[in-house]
C-alpha cells in the first residue's frame, strides 16, 4: 500500500487530465482517480507490468471510455420526424445517382480507344482473366495488362471530370 500511494501521488495529475479530457468536468473526473486508483491494487496483482506510465494512461482512458458507455450515461435526442427523409425517397435518390453514376460511366467507356474498350468490358463486366482475355483477342498478355490499366485510369480521370462537372 505504501508503494501504491507513492505511484497515486506520482501519476495523480496524469490520471486527472486523462479523466477530464474525456469527462469535461473536474468533479466527475477527481471521482474518477479515486475510483482507478482503486482498481490498481487488484488489477497490480492480475497483471505484470513494465512501462507503468504507459499501463496506468491506459487503464485510466479504458476506465473513462467504459463509465461513458454506460446506459445512464447515454443521451437521447427526439427528432422530428417530419424533416427527416423517408426510406422510400433516400432509396428512390439512391437509385437515381446510380444510374446516373451508370450513364456517365458508359459515355466515357465510349470514349476509350476500341481496344481498351474490349479490354475493360471483358474484363470488369464479363469477369474474364487476363489469360481468358488474351486467348479471347490474340493479344499479348503485358499489351492486355497496359490496356486494361491505361483504360481504367482513362475511366477514372474521365468520371472525375464529369462529376465535377
Amino acid at each position: 500500500m505504501a508503494v501504491l500511494g507513492e505511484l497515486y501521488q506520482r501519476y495523480m495529475e496524469l490520471v486527472y487530465g486523462v479523466c477530464l479530457k474525456y469527462y469535461k468536468d473536474p468533479e466527475i473526473a477527481k471521482d474518477s482517480v479515486m475510483a482507478i486508483f482503486e482498481e490498481l491494487v487488484t488489477k497490480l496483482k492480475k497483471h505484470e507490468v513494465e512501462n507503468f506510465r504507459a499501463w496506468l494512461h491506459q487503464l485510466a482512458k479504458n476506465h473513462c471510455l467504459m463509465q461513458l458507455r454506460t446506459p445512464k450515461n447515454l443521451k437521447t435526442v427526439e427528432f422530428k420526424t417530419e424533416i427527416v427523409q423517408s426510406e422510400e425517397t433516400l432509396h428512390l435518390n439512391t437509385v437515381l445517382e446510380k444510374e446516373e453514376n451508370f450513364r456517365k460511366l458508359e459515355n466515357c467507356l465510349d470514349g476509350l480507344t476500341p481496344d481498351q474498350q474490349e479490354s475493360i468490358r471483358l474484363f470488369y463486366l464479363e469477369g474474364k482473366s487476363y489469360n481468358e482475355i488474351v486467348d479471347q483477342t490474340g493479344k499479348e498478355w503485358n499489351q492486355v495488362r497496359s490496356l486494361i490499366q491505361n483504360g481504367r485510369r482513362n475511366l477514372k480521370n474521365c468520371m472525375e471530370q464529369t462529376l465535377n462537372d
